[in-house]
């Protein structure tokens, strides 16, 4: 059929719907040169007429052709309601199996919906008489035979950036003005509502860009024009002569507005341009959020959260366990001999179960976890609701709705933005499947969201939570290091003294959200999921997820994945658990498992230790320190904002060189005495920086005052301890924070000590002279014996210390410390550190590791300073075998490249061979076979370690 055979045959045709539209489907096929349904697939497995039209409670299907992986087609009669016929195949899309494209027809047009994840819709429609034109021809060709050439460029992600940009300068300006903080967020979640409600005719259609054009040439009317129009969302009414709705929520609870400028009316105006429907409320919040709050203006333009990391806690928490839920629910609907009645009953009572499903996140943020559950949960209300209808029942309408999601959020921006955000994506969800909008008010008041602290109340109690089924969300990520400083004192103190008992003083910040899960699955709730950062598998923290991991079942973790928090990348954990029996299978970051244990490793089958039940060792502790801590000064931008001037104990080489030329000390002491070669982490496995550090150790303030020099240097400190809110500090300010004196003790009478970097990508371990003071970022080993060097250097060792550290940063470095990692590991027999070299210097097994492990030192050490590049490792003027001098420019190039670092990336065959070595000396040591494998290296050091610290 030619296409004016086809505009002439249509134009005039008055046949109903029913009886003309496979007829129309049929001609259009001809004329475009395309199969039609029948020629193509006489079975209707993959295109086809009417499909679900079998259903059980028959009707005229989900629709009137369908075309898998292409799209779903809905024809209407001539002049009828076309949205409605759009709304049909919405509510019917998943059945469908959401084709990409959605159809409908008069026979008159054909609208084309795109119905792609993450893309802006676009809508292309045909007149009957544009058939005629070869390139509407094409199109149509492509919904049949390429959709994806229909497919819309602009990314909802990306157009929720460029709006969330938009509105964040203009929150900034309005902060820059001096307006309150709050006033503006409320202000501008207005604005956003407003924008949002316009797009999708919620309000009148161009009322808001109205208003904007209206006051643009006038930004003195903006303030009373949009004043006029909060006043009729409120309570609805007339606004000029236009009809608003009902929307209040709290939104809209009174009619406060603030008075534009031109530019930023212009702002809001390039903002109002924009197609607010599809944003998207699970990364708008984040995004937004910067600019609503003054405290993260520094991290516009950061990156947000991809929602398919938190589907990884809502998939596991909330969607498969419903769903397994409905599929038996459904089985006993199914089954031949269920009554009429109990079938009723039956779906009935899981529709309730769904509508009084709560979900809560006590840690809110801008809502992104709630946004995402909230839509889980309706898509499964209309997956079952879908599938009920097949089975015979009545169509049901959604029920669920925003009340089903919790939330608890400290910031009043976040809170209040959360709201914002749950609210879009509620009536987002109810248009895209096809749904009206609930009205009277439209908002419905989001008192579930609750702004206030999660884990103390008003009485410095610890906060009740709000009864759920399921908890989830990403508490704040800070350690315990920080949150004095982050949080304040008294706050610290309070929780400490409510939570003390239950999550030790080392644990992390996040811990005491998963101790409050743990509890609340031991009454009402059944699922808990939480995004942290992954040191909660390491150290204190792991002794929060002791008692879960008793008690409960975790039974889906990820121990280690890329997050984005507060626009800075970090390595995360994400764990889910529950009630005992609730579950059958567990996995680990994508790969089943048997059991997975606190640390965040798993067993599989007789493969997997469990360190977990490790213990510190008698014979190694007091064996192994952190480093000095100084902490002579704040941050440099602190002190640039209180106008200090900048401070440290640390003090380069020409100072250092200057200060131990000075003598004349009124005690007759030289100044080496307390400025003294300082290393830090980094410098030990890189190239070290001959910095020193000024070190009065336990000195009083008299006694250190007679280095006249080094005392007059450090003057600022005081300054700087002063504004620290840390009395015992200020009291000594002369001091460093932490100077370790047990550690400076064991020191004592050593020529060396052993040295190995805190957070290293590498676990390598080095022989530094006694001189030399250790920063707090090194752990000292004060051992200068080649066999404690040579077993620690071993293969054995570190695969104990990588099961048992934590990992730091993006780089997601290993983090050796003391307590876990060197006072748990079991040395081989007559060979642990309580003993003196002089114990066991006739031991064949000692001597063989003494032989392997000076080779490695020797050999790495002349690989990193070869004598043809140095002239001397020894400065006169210092004393002290710290400096290396290089020999030229050349050499000086050279040797800024020869690090540990670089050394072990590269791994060199002659490294490979002495580390070989030393691994079978040390392997013979506990008298296991040299090619023993790593996992039952690790199980038999457990089994020693059990042993011996049962014993």
């Amino acid at each position: 059929m030619t296409p004016e055979n086809f505009i002439k045959k249509w134009e005039n045709s008055t046949l109903k719907e029913r009886s003309a539209s496979q007829s129309h489907f049929n001609d259009l096929c001809s004329v475009l040169d395309v199969e039609n349904p029948i020629d193509a697939d006489q079975k209707g497995d993959w295109y086809c007429f009417e499909r679900g039209a079998s259903k059980t409670a028959g009707g005229e299907g989900w629709a009137d052709v369908w075309k898998k992986g292409h799209f779903g087609w809905e024809y209407k009669g001539k002049r009828k309601d076309l949205k409605a016929a759009f709304a049909q195949l919405q509510q019917y899309a998943v059945a469908l199996e959401n084709p990409p494209l959605l159809v409908v027809s008069d026979m008159d047009r054909i609208i084309v919906h795109t119905n792609w994840t993450n893309t802006v819709s676009e809508t292309h429609e045909i007149k009957l008489e544009e058939l005629g034109n070869p390139h509407k021809r094409e199109l149509l060709r492509w919904v049949f035979l390429d959709p994806n050439r229909l497919r819309p460029q602009k990314t909802i992600d990306a157009l929720t950036r460029e709006v969330a940009d938009k509105f964040a300068s203009l929150a900034i300006r309005l902060h820059d003005r001096g307006f309150d903080p709050k006033m503006v967020a409320h202000f501008v979640n207005r604005l956003v509502f407003c924008m949002f409600a316009e797009d999708i005719n919620l309000l009148p259609r161009q009322l808001f860009t109205q208003i904007l054009d209206r006051s643009h040439t006038r930004p003195e009317l903006s303030e009373k024009l949009f004043s006029q129009l909060f006043a009729s969302m409120k309570r609805g009414g007339l606004f000029g002569v236009d009809e608003i709705k009902w929307f209040n929520g709290g939104l809209f609870d009174d009619a406060t507005a603030i008075a534009l400028t031109r530019d930023e009316l212009e702002l809001v105006g390039q903002a109002a341009a924009l197609d607010w429907a599809d944003i998207d409320p699970s990364i708008f919040g984040t995004l937004f959020e910067r600019g609503l709050d003054p405290a993260k203006r520094s991290q516009l333009g950061a990156h947000y959260t991809d929602p398919e990391k938190i589907m990884m806690i809502v998939r596991p928490v909330i969607i498969d366990p419903l769903w397994r839920e409905w599929e038996v629910v459904k089985a006993s609907i199914q089954k031949p001999r269920t009554s009429a009645k109990r079938k009723q009953e039956l779906l009935n009572g899981f529709l309730e179960r769904l509508k009084t499903f709560r979900v809560l996140d006590p840690a809110c943020g801008s809502g992104n976890f709630l946004y995402l559950a909230l839509l889980a949960l309706k898509d499964i209300e209309h997956r079952v609701n879908l599938d009920a209808e097949a089975m015979g029942f009545g169509k049901q309408l959604p029920t669920v709705g925003p009340e089903a999601v919790q939330g608890i959020e400290l910031n009043p921006y976040a809170a209040e933005l959360a709201r914002v955000t749950v609210w879009i994506g509620e009536i987002q969800w109810m248009r895209k499947n096809g749904f009206g909008v609930s009205e009277n008010p439209i908002l419905k008041s989001l008192e579930n969201i609750q702004c206030k602290d999660a884990l103390l109340d008003d009485e410095g109690a610890a906060t009740v939570w709000p009864d759920a089924d399921v908890i989830i969300g990403n508490p704040p990520f800070l350690g315990s290091r920080k949150m004095q400083p982050e949080l304040g004192q008294i706050y610290v103190s309070k929780l400490r003294a409510t939570y003390g008992r239950v999550v030790p003083d080392g644990a992390d910040f996040v811990c005491f959200w998963f101790y409050k899960a743990d509890v609340a699955l031991g009454l009402n709730a059944k699922y808990a999921g939480f995004v942290s950062t992954n040191s909660i598998s390491g150290g204190q923290s792991r002794e929060v997820l002791k008692p879960i991991f008793r008690n409960n079942h975790v039974f889906r973790a990820w121990s280690d994945e890329p997050w984005t928090v507060d626009g800075a990348s970090v390595r995360v954990a994400i764990t889910c658990f529950t009630r005992k029996g609730m579950e059958k299978q567990s996995s680990l970051d994508g790969i089943e498992v048997d059991e997975i244990f606190s640390d965040l490793t798993a067993r599989t089958g007789t493969t997997g230790a469990n360190l977990t039940l490790a213990n510190k060792l008698s014979q190694n502790t007091k064996s192994a320190f952190q480093g000095v801590v100084p902490r002579g000064s704040l941050n440099k931008s602190d002190a640039l904002r209180l106008g200090l001037p900048l401070a440290s104990f640390v003090v380069d080489l020409t100072t250092a060189k200057d200060m131990l030329a000075k003598s004349g000390n009124p005690n007759r002491r030289p100044n080496s005495d307390v400025v003294v070669p300082y290393l830090v982490g980094d410098e030990l496995v890189n190239r070290p920086l001959d910095r020193f550090i000024i070190d009065f150790n336990e000195l009083s303030e008299f006694d250190a005052s007679m280095y006249e020099a080094p005392f007059a240097y450090i003057k600022t400190v005081k300054l700087h301890r002063a504004q620290m809110n840390q009395p015992e500090a200020l009291q000594l300010w002369w001091r460093h924070w932490n100077p370790r004196p047990a550690m400076r003790a064991k020191l004592a009478g050593l020529k060396r000590y052993i040295a190995t970097a805190r957070v290293s990508k590498h676990r390598v371990f080095r022989f530094v002279p006694k001189e030399v003071l250790p920063d707090n970022m090194i752990i000292a080993v004060p051992r200068d014996d080649d066999t404690i060097f040579g077993i620690l250097h071993s293969r054995f060792h570190e695969l104990w210390s990588l099961r048992l550290c934590t990992f730091l940063g993006v780089g997601n470095d290993p983090r050796y410390t003391p307590s876990t990692t060197f006072e748990t590991f079991p040395f081989p027999v007559g060979l642990e550190p309580d003993k003196s070299p002089s114990d066991y210097a006739t031991d064949i097994r000692a001597q063989e590791i003494d032989k392997a492990a000076a080779r490695l030192n020797e050999y790495r050490e002349k690989w990193l300073n070869p004598s043809e590049l140095i002239l001397n490792n020894l400065d006169p003027a210092l004393g002290y075998p710290v400096t290396i001098e290089p020999r030229d420019t050349d050499a000086k190039r050279e040797l800024q490249s020869r690090t540990l670092t670089k050394l072990y990336n590269s791994r060199p065959e002659w490294l490979n061979t002495l580390h070989n070595d030393l691994d079978a000396a040390v392997a013979h040591a506990y008298g296991w076979p040299v090619d023993i494998s790593d996992d039952d290296a690790v199980q038999r050091l457990l089994e020693l370690n059990l042993a011996r610290s049962k014993a």
